[in-house]
């Protein structure tokens, strides 16, 4: 079975906005889910620190920062790699998200594909005791809720 979660969608900019949006402006448009924490606490605000050297953060009202990954590949404004992990994962237990951004016309092919969720065990909590499937089903059905979002933000910038 494959562990890999795949979701695409067009958004209304090109491929630089739809990066931008996607990287500088993650805080704006992400949405946090109870199921999919990456902390038991309170969900903090996420934010890229950008370049190859970067990584995915979520900092919480305390100020406290949590690392979610590792960026593996900054290309702007075609592709973007970066590790994902929950705070109760193994170091073995990395997943990675790969999110390409291809024109098509006026418009941004963007797509978000999350691999690795075969190194996580389906009793492991992140799964929630969901067989795997179902669980890949429940993330790649966030995955398009926080595209959704994304494409609203995409196409405006902020003010």
């Amino acid at each position: 079975m494959s562990s890999r979660i795949l979701v695409a969608l067009r958004v209304p900019a090109s491929p630089e906005r739809a990066f931008e949006a996607f990287t500088a402006e993650i805080g704006r448009w992400w949405r946090p889910n109870s199921l999919f924490q990456f902390t038991p606490r309170e969900p903090g605000v996420l934010s890229f620190e950008p370049g190859p050297e970067g990584r995915l953060v979520e900092t919480r009202a305390n100020g406290k920062v949590f690392e979610i990954g590792k960026v593996r590949a900054w290309e702007p404004p075609r592709r973007l790699v970066f590790g994902w992990r929950q705070a109760s994962f193994a170091p073995e237990q990395d997943t990675e998200v790969e999110v390409t951004f291809e024109a098509v016309g006026e418009e941004t092919r963007v797509t978000v594909q999350h691999l690795g969720w075969d190194r996580v065990p389906q009793t492991h909590v992140a799964k929630h005791g969901f067989p795997d499937a179902i669980f890949l089903r429940r993330h790649a059905e966030w995955w398009q809720v926080l595209l959704a979002s994304f494409k609203m933000a995409a196409g405006t910038r902020n003010a």
